[in-house]
């Protein structure tokens, strides 16, 4: 019998934090899921980590890439293998509450098959809280146009509804691209407002080029989505407003 949810996470470099982030799914207390690590070709102790939990835990299974091909690539690899009624994603080095699987798997009959949770961050160490996400009751895809409001860490999607989609094999917003995806099948994804999740935020996460991020941002529009050009100048615009206001946010937290 196919377990009720799969779970999907890529994986490189990650030996300072796998550990704590298999405990967080190991701990659910809704038990009936598979787990599809992908190891994108990590160079420290990631893969023997991952394979001592997968030893005494059938449900984990260790997937290693024979080359460095990315996150969407990765997560691409274990949406094909998914067996579940239900997918959902987590990230190497972020955790989830004890009873994020079973909250989500509660509600989601009730919405049109997509939910997100609000979640909490913390530093490195999750010692100090720097802030919490906290998710709209309810995001359209022209929403998410403007603001994506969907983390990989608390996205769950009923595929037994809604089918299977890819994630654009980009460096940028791969994840993104597979929400608007369902949104253009379905009217919205509905948002959990509790805290489910903690995500990690490591120095990287609010030191990155600027720049080049606003230039995956605008390809995005342009060349994932097939916008016009007014139509992702309104967007991008949109995007830069509400991504300063959320930087600033965290900043002073």
């Amino acid at each position: 019998m196919n377990p009720l949810v799969s779970i999907i996470t890529p994986c490189f470099n990650g030996a300072d934090f796998i550990a704590e982030t298999i405990r967080s799914v190991q701990n659910q207390t809704f038990t009936d899921w598979e787990w599809f690590i992908v190891d994108d070709f990590s160079k420290d102790a990631t893969v023997s980590i991952i394979a001592e939990y997968s030893q005494n835990d059938a449900r984990i299974k260790l997937l290693p890439l024979k080359k460095n091909a990315g996150a969407a690539v990765a997560r691409n690899m274990g949406i094909a293998l998914a067996k579940g009624k239900y997918m959902t994603f987590i990230d190497a080095d972020d955790v989830w509450s004890h009873r994020f699987l079973a909250e989500n798997v509660a509600r989601i009959a009730q919405s049109e098959g997509f939910l997100c949770a609000s979640y909490e961050m913390y530093d490195v160490s999750l010692k100090l809280k720097l802030g919490e996400l906290r998710v709209p009751e309810y995001a359209t895809y022209a929403a998410i146009l403007k603001t994506n409001t969907i983390s990989c860490l608390t996205a769950f999607i009923d595929i037994s509804r809604l089918g299977k989609e890819f994630m654009p094999e980009i460096k940028y917003r791969q994840d993104m691209g597979l929400w608007l995806k369902y949104l253009k099948k379905i009217n919205r994804v509905e948002g959990i407002q509790e805290s489910l999740a903690i995500y990690r935020i490591r120095k990287q996460s609010l030191s990155g080029n600027k720049v080049n991020l606003l230039k995956h941002q605008w390809a995005f529009y342009r060349d994932v989505e097939n916008l016009s050009v007014l139509k992702s100048s309104y967007y991008f615009t949109l995007w830069m407003y509400y991504g300063s206001k959320k930087y600033w946010l965290l900043k002073k937290s």
